[in-house]
């Protein structure tokens, strides 16, 4: 599913990634352990195509998304990469029903699919009663989970997660960490995790920790 091979990257004079390989299956949970600053979040950045490595090349489904253009790589992120983040983002003046379906708006499906697979997501997430809720009608556990809906709306290849339960309590860490393999489980879903929490961590197919600017496999 993705293939970094040789990522380099440098701020200024420091080195924060140091010729990185990395494979990725279809269908695993991945995740990326390491001190903050150890490159996890450029590493995760960069296969997600947010970020521009200074050398190196990256695959995503046999796409070399290294070499293509800027519109091209909009068009590809919207279409097959889905990503949750500490925060979640949402939009506060509309609804989570609205917040998920701005992915799907942006790719121009027609208005009756994104409502219909928006309501199918949130439904599937347990928040078929907080459709027409605003995030701040939400609780902290809730708008992690729309901001979850909203990355899957597009059925992506892979969903990118910095730090996805680290802005949670440990109740609903837990829920989140057991919502991805029950995603994985139910429609193969893959995930490339960011985290410092190892429960989330001990939950996943693989296990690399980064140090350094390189990565290394985790037994």
């Amino acid at each position: 599913m993705i293939k970094a091979k040789d990522i380099k990257k440098n701020y200024g004079h420091v080195k924060v990634l140091d010729g990185v390989d990395l494979e990725i299956e279809q269908g695993n949970i991945v995740s990326i352990l390491g001190k903050s600053g150890a490159g996890k979040s450029t590493l995760l950045h960069i296969m997600g195509t947010l970020d521009i490595a200074d050398s190196g090349q990256v695959w995503i489904d046999d796409v070399d998304v290294s070499k293509q253009s800027e519109s091209k790589l909009a068009k590809f992120r919207n279409s097959n990469l889905g990503f949750i983040f500490q925060f979640h983002h949402l939009l506060n003046e509309f609804t989570a029903l609205e917040n998920v379906s701005i992915p799907a708006l942006i790719k121009d499906s027609s208005d009756k699919t994104i409502n219909t697979r928006a309501k199918e997501v949130l439904e599937y997430l347990g928040l078929g009663h907080r459709l027409s809720h605003k995030p701040n009608e939400l609780s902290g556990g809730e708008q992690q989970r729309v901001a979850v809906a909203r990355a899957l709306i597009n059925r992506p290849k892979v969903v990118f997660a910095d730090e996805p339960t680290g802005n949670l309590d440990s109740t609903n860490s837990k829920e989140m960490h057991e919502l991805f393999v029950k995603l994985k489980n139910d429609f193969g879903q893959t995930f490339v995790i960011v985290t410092h929490n190892e429960e989330l961590a001990q939950m996943s197919d693989q296990r690399y920790f980064m140090a350094d600017g390189k990565i290394s496999q985790m037994k």
